[in-house]
């Protein structure tokens, strides 16, 4: 997919990695991005940049009807960047209730599927263009200390291969961005390495001039990606050693 001209839109572009992905659409020639956010304020100081190409969009992933506003509004989009997410830092059987591990589900997964759902039929009209969801190369193997992050970003890359079968017919690219750590704000508590987000974007963007389904950002990712494939028991017993912080 050619991104010059094209018109993408970002979820949770207010969040740590949302200007990078609006910054890199920029340098990458599209002709208009909607910038969503659940609070439109949050994005006025992005729309200033450059106020001919960036829309903000008021827009809760969760709720149907403000999907369905943002669908009926943004109908020439055919670059759709899942963004918006959400990491509580919480165990599985550490946390104190469910409430965290229901939120991550229901952002995560829930939310991006329901995106999904929402401009498929729009893609198609235009064309095909392309879907590229958020992950991380947790998705494919538990970190205990944010078990149920974890678990719902598995259930997100799970969907990204359905959504990307089922979506195959229409010519709709589904692309899976999958790094390890990124030195965001989200990350500030961890230790490196960290891949910076302007190379995860970089990255992201190129998948889908390239037409490549899944990439791995930065050296961590690419090592573990590399590690899961021949040794998938040895990274998990090796990541089990970092627990939930009781």
């Amino acid at each position: 997919m050619k991104l010059e001209n094209a018109v993408a839109l970002v979820t949770g572009a207010n969040g740590g990695l949302g200007g990078y992905w609006i910054e890199g659409l920029q340098n990458s020639g599209v002709g208009k991005i909607y910038a969503c956010a659940r609070n439109i304020q949050k994005l006025e100081s992005l729309v200033a940049t450059n106020p001919k190409t960036i829309m903000a969009i008021e827009l809760d992933i969760t709720d149907e009807t403000s999907i369905a506003q943002a669908a009926a509004e943004c109908t020439d989009v055919n670059l759709l960047i899942n963004n918006a997410g959400i990491l509580f830092n919480q165990g599985l059987i550490a946390s104190k209730d469910l409430s965290a591990a229901r939120t991550e589900i229901e952002i995560n997964y829930l939310g991006t599927l329901a995106m999904c759902r929402a401009f498929a039929p729009i893609l198609k009209i235009n064309g095909g263009g392309a879907i590229v969801n958020m992950l991380t190369i947790l998705a494919k193997v538990n970190l205990p200390a944010n078990g149920s992050y974890c678990a719902a970003k598995a259930a997100t890359f799970s969907m990204t291969q359905g959504v990307r079968a089922e979506l195959a017919s229409q010519g709709t690219l589904v692309v899976g961005v999958m790094p390890g750590t990124v030195d965001t704000g989200m990350s500030k508590d961890y230790p490196p390495p960290k891949v910076a987000p302007a190379e995860v974007v970089r990255e992201g963007l190129q998948a889908v001039v390239d037409g490549v389904e899944d990439v791995y950002p930065g050296e961590q990712a690419q090592q573990l990606a590399a590690q899961l494939l021949s040794d998938p028991k040895a990274v998990e017993k090796a990541l089990a050693q970092m627990l939930p912080v009781s």
